[in-house]
């Protein structure tokens, strides 16, 4: 069906190119809303009728009398209507839609996937402070940025994953003196604990370890403890190298890896912040106000003015601003704080200096307010930055509930759930699928007894359940003496699919050819929740046929079609699977029900 939209589309432009030369209308096909008015459908007399000053049923007439000549629609579609105002739909011939099977085995792993471009695309996703336990949200994110890594790969881009973090700001402070205190024997709740302390008892844990003099290590740093209660420095590096070790722990477990870890204070140790100021000092675009440092935003679309840098007596900005300065804690000439947008600012600078023509940022929806500011510092930097560079996906929150009650505490974490307690709860495949199912902005619950519910009701199991019903299948096929699945699987046993008529087998292979266009559109709006979609659909269509249809039948050359679907339609759901991290299990069992296939 792949080819046959292709030689249908050269089809469709050739007669356009007849019938209106240079008009600014591009050959192109929809989708019906409605399954009965056909496969495809064309608009074009519709939006050629005021430029040509013409009745558009009268151009669709004409253009289904010049489509009817060419010879790809005399071999793929078996009619050409016009509809309503003057809508082309057309149906296709059985053996379009059967051609889909062939195609997707001699594809195999590669179907919907295109070739290596040489275009680099850079994804910067979870970047959490390391001062405690990933939460559920990071857990989004890793869901999420991953998801849309994997997607942006299968349409040739070079993926590059980035984590940022700040590994020497107030957090992080505050980090070091929790440590320090459970060190000298404190505990939430005792006279002397720090009012800022976090209270998780991953606190004392990492005490017990530095206190042991233990090493850790973690993908990017490594840290010996000297075990002196006295030495704050030591015990904010150790604390730093602990979290950033659990931190790739959990993100391990969770099937999420990362090329490069950035460090804020880099950006400070190297001199790329003070280079992002003098650039935008000598645009013209700041000005001193109030002893602060401050950046015209609003000449690029902002709502107001951003302070850079806050005045050394902490005068000259605004609430919102100051809160900025702490959040950063950067350093800044005569003992003064940049606002955390700087740096911001000037990662950004060294991302595009390091080729990333593409880059998409996953961050939760409290950073919709940085988006206007960093893209104007980019914008006043003049490092040649396009407008609307980079792209950001921003996540809301994740509520989670067990028993049909919010579960907010994780003991370990001090105040919330973490993702190992998800993972540890329901299951890998479960968490990714759930947590990249739904839009980033959508409010998102996650409910555990579902996630563990093997029924269908239950989205991810509802998917797997379908890839395994196939292996089922395939597997007694292969008892029986039918052949080899793993052949099959890869095209190599000959079927005639012409045999492929059931309405059931029609819908199926109608959603097998949606698999390579729905690709290209999630890619494209960083959206991996459709893939979610499609392949729920497919599995739907895929247990609605197991439900009409027998596959293991008498007549030999009808079962050898049927099973060439069943492997093509094994292959998409693995691929589509594997797009969002999730496994496809061979056997599975439902509730109630054991997998065995229709004889």
């Amino acid at each position: 069906m792949i080819q046959a939209k292709q030689e249908l589309l050269a089809a469709l432009r050739s007669v356009l190119e007849t019938l209106a030369p240079g008009a600014p209308v591009a050959a192109a096909f929809e989708s019906p809303k409605q399954a009965a008015h056909g496969d495809l459908a064309v608009t074009c007399a519709m939006q050629l009728a005021r430029p040509l000053r013409r009745n558009p049923r009268e151009l669709a007439q004409q253009l289904v009398d010049a489509l009817q000549r060419e010879a790809a629609v005399q071999r793929w579609v078996a009619a050409l209507e016009i509809a309503g105002p003057g809508f082309v739909n057309l149906r296709l011939a059985d053996a379009a839609r059967q051609a889909v099977v062939a195609e997707v085995l001699a594809a195999g792993e590669g179907f919907g996937r295109k070739p290596r471009q040489g275009r680099r695309m850079m994804v910067e996703f979870v970047s959490a402070n390391p001062t405690g336990p990933l939460h559920v949200g990071h857990g989004r994110q890793a869901a999420l940025g991953d998801s849309i890594c994997r997607l942006a790969e299968t349409q040739g881009w070079d993926v590059h994953r980035e984590f940022y973090y700040n590994d020497a700001g107030v957090q992080i402070a505050n980090l070091a003196l929790s440590v320090q205190a459970r060190l000298r024997g404190l505990k939430p709740g005792d006279e002397g604990w720090p009012a800022s302390a976090y209270n998780g008892d991953y606190i004392a844990e990492i005490a017990a370890d530095y206190a042991a003099g233990k090493t850790v290590h973690a993908d990017d740093r490594a840290f010996s403890a000297g075990g002196d209660v006295g030495d704050l420095d030591a015990i904010r590096q150790f604390s730093v190298a602990y979290l950033r070790h659990e931190q790739d722990l959990d993100l391990r477990a969770f099937g999420v890896r990362f090329d490069h870890y950035f460090l804020e204070s880099g950006l400070y140790r190297d001199g790329k912040v003070d280079a992002a100021v003098a650039r935008l000092v000598a645009s013209g675009r700041t000005y001193e106000k109030d002893g602060a440092l401050w950046l015209r935003t609003t000449d690029f679309g902002d709502d107001k003015d951003r302070v850079m840098r806050k005045s050394a007596t902490g005068g000259g900005a605004g609430a919102e601003e100051a809160d900025e300065a702490d959040e950063a804690g950067g350093p800044a000439q005569d003992g003064a704080a940049y606002t955390y947008f700087v740096p911001d600012v000037a990662y950004h600078i060294d991302k595009w200096q390091r080729g990333f023509t593409k880059v998409v940022n996953v961050q939760g929806g409290d950073h919709h307010g940085t988006i206007a500011r960093v893209r104007a510092g980019l914008q006043a930097a003049g490092v040649g930055i396009p407008h609307g560079w980079p792209d950001y996906v921003l996540h809301k929150m994740v509520t989670v509930t067990r028993g049909g009650q919010e579960v907010k505490i994780s003991k370990r974490a001090g105040g919330y759930v973490t993702l190992r307690d998800l993972v540890e709860w329901t299951g890998r495949d479960a968490v990714r699928f759930f947590l990249a199912s739904r839009k980033a902005d959508a409010e998102f619950v996650f409910d555990i007894d579902l996630a563990l519910r093997a029924s269908d009701d239950n989205p991810v199991f509802y998917v797997q359940y379908a890839h395994a019903r196939i292996c089922s299948v395939m597997q007694q096929w292969a008892a029986r003496g039918g052949g080899d699945p793993a052949a099959l699987l890869a095209g190599a046993l000959p079927a005639d699919l012409s045999r492929l008529v059931a309405p059931a087998e029609r819908a199926l292979m109608g959603r097998l050819a949606e698999y390579p266009d729905m690709l290209e559109r999630a890619a494209a709006d960083h959206a991996p929740h459709d893939v979610a979609f499609y392949l729920r659909d497919l599995a739907g269509a895929l247990h609605g046929y197991y439900a009409a249809e027998r596959f293991l039948v008498d007549d030999a050359g009808l079962a050898r079609a049927r099973l060439a679907l069943l492997a093509a339609t094994r292959r998409v759901l693995a691929c589509g699977l594997a797009v969002l991290g999730v496994g496809a299990p061979e056997s599975m069992t439902r509730e109630a029900e054991p997998v065995e296939a229709k004889v």
